[in-house]
């Protein structure tokens, strides 16, 4: 069984409280010993000196847009720019065409994610059938076939009872329930976030109240029925707000923020860039800050990417025809240091928390971890690497990056999946 040493980097996990100067074992699939062993020897050495090693990052919040809409990206070239940006793991949405609402469905997407031999892919499944919000989806088959979770995203689930009857099933199957929380009567047509910018622009407005109502009923809902529930893309001051005093009475509620919504305002969208573009739209620099907020102080328990990819004929278009969505996996970890570490928001360890065992315990995965005899998914990042983000030179198939030419500092410079280096970046630049 081979050996392999990552050795002097400063180990950060947060599973385990640690982070120190050692070094690092990993035997076969599994991670065998970390701290040093003279007695061992190594078949490979991976020389780690000044580098971070962490678990394997997670990203439980991507589009693969396999089956149905693979001019925009695959589960191949998804994984292959998971694996650049440090991800060793994803949880990929159902809004594909079919969408992912069945045993079978959920079966395609994890032999697929097999076939291209990259990060693991756990998919999850729709919430009702055909994500059109009218009939829960067969959830139990979903669980039969992989599934690690229940979404429609994309689209709200609508119906009151609907989400009730789905967060009970959430109790009885052990997968949480991950809504896209939107009145989307309240944003119809909308463009960008309803404001000032919005009404300076002429662009039809995306309110925050469309959010936060949703916000609102899930968190009734959840407290009532004492299902799992977790809120995706935070982008409001008054969603932070409201799941910061749900998690104080003790609703069993978990929630995410992307980087672009801590990272970017509304103010982007003067250049009438589609890049810019996204669902739920940048806000205001109070609901920035908010955001910034409820990560320091744990009411956001997961940072995730959305990553979201088009065709660039479609970002092409017209502003209000293009579609919403940025990519995001290969510059989730340069945008987290420039935003967050290196205006000391959060420490490596709080940061690497949200992107490992965080998500791993809130989708219940056995990832997210370095404790000996767990996966052997490790992430080593270089944090003073400095480049120039250049999408055409990304993984992805689809460039829609909103970061394009940013200086930035910090990647991902190994991965390992499983005991096998997946990604190096030396041995490509």
């Amino acid at each position: 069984m081979k050996r392999i040493c990552l050795r002097g980097g400063r180990v950060i996990d947060p599973s385990q409280d640690l982070d120190r100067v050692t070094d690092l074992w990993l035997e076969g699939e599994r991670v065998a010993y970390i701290g040093t062993r003279p007695d061992w020897q190594a078949d490979t050495v991976f020389e780690a000196q000044g580098k971070i090693v962490c678990p394997g990052l997670i990203d439980m919040h991507v589009h693969l847009r396999e089956p149905g809409r693979e001019e925009d990206e695959t589960i191949a070239t998804g994984t292959a720019a998971a694996l650049a940006g440090g991800v060793t793991s994803v949880a990929c949405m159902p809004n594909t065409e079919p969408a992912i609402d069945n045993q079978a469905a959920a079966e395609f997407v994890i032999l697929q994610a097999r076939r291209a031999g990259n990060a693991h892919v756990f998919p999850i499944g729709a919430i009702t059938k055909g994500r059109r919000g009218e009939e829960l989806a067969e959830l139990a088959g979903l669980v039969e076939g992989g599934a690690v979770g229940f979404s429609d995203d994309g689209s709200p689930v609508r119906s009151a009872e609907i989400m009730r009857r789905a967060l009970e099933y959430s109790r009885m199957l052990g997968r949480v329930v991950m809504d896209h929380c939107e009145d989307p009567e309240l944003t119809r047509d909308g463009v960008m976030n309803e404001g000032v910018v919005s009404v300076t622009l002429g662009l039809r407005g995306m309110p925050a109240a469309a959010e936060e109502i949703m916000v609102a009923r899930d968190l009734i809902l959840a407290e009532q029925t004492r299902g799992r529930l977790h809120i995706l893309h935070v982008s409001t001051a008054g969603s932070v707000e409201m799941i910061r005093r749900a998690k104080e009475r003790g609703v069993a509620v978990t929630c995410e923020a992307c980087v672009h919504h801590f990272s970017l305002t509304e103010e982007a969208l003067r250049s009438f860039d589609s890049n810019f573009k996204m669902n739920p739209p940048l806000r205001t620099q109070r609901d920035v800050e908010a955001i910034l907020e409820g990560l320091r102080d744990g009411t956001i328990d997961a940072i995730v990417t959305d990553h979201a990819p088009h065709a660039p004929e479609k970002k092409l278009r017209e502003l209000d025809q293009a579609p919403f969505g940025v990519i995001g996996l290969e510059t989730l970890l340069p945008i987290c240091i420039k935003t967050l570490i290196e205006p000391r928001v959060l420490t490596w360890s709080q940061l690497i928390a949200k992107l490992t065992v965080n998500p791993a315990r809130i989708l219940g995965l056995d990832r997210g971890t370095l404790r000996p005899g767990a996966w052997a998914d490790v992430t080593v990042i270089d944090p003073d690497l400095e480049w120039t983000i250049d999408p055409t030179r990304f993984r992805s198939k689809s460039r829609n990056c909103p970061f394009a030419g940013w200086p930035v500092r910090g990647r991902a410079i190994a991965v390992f999946v499983a005991g096998q280096l997946r990604y190096q970046y030396a041995a490509e630049n």
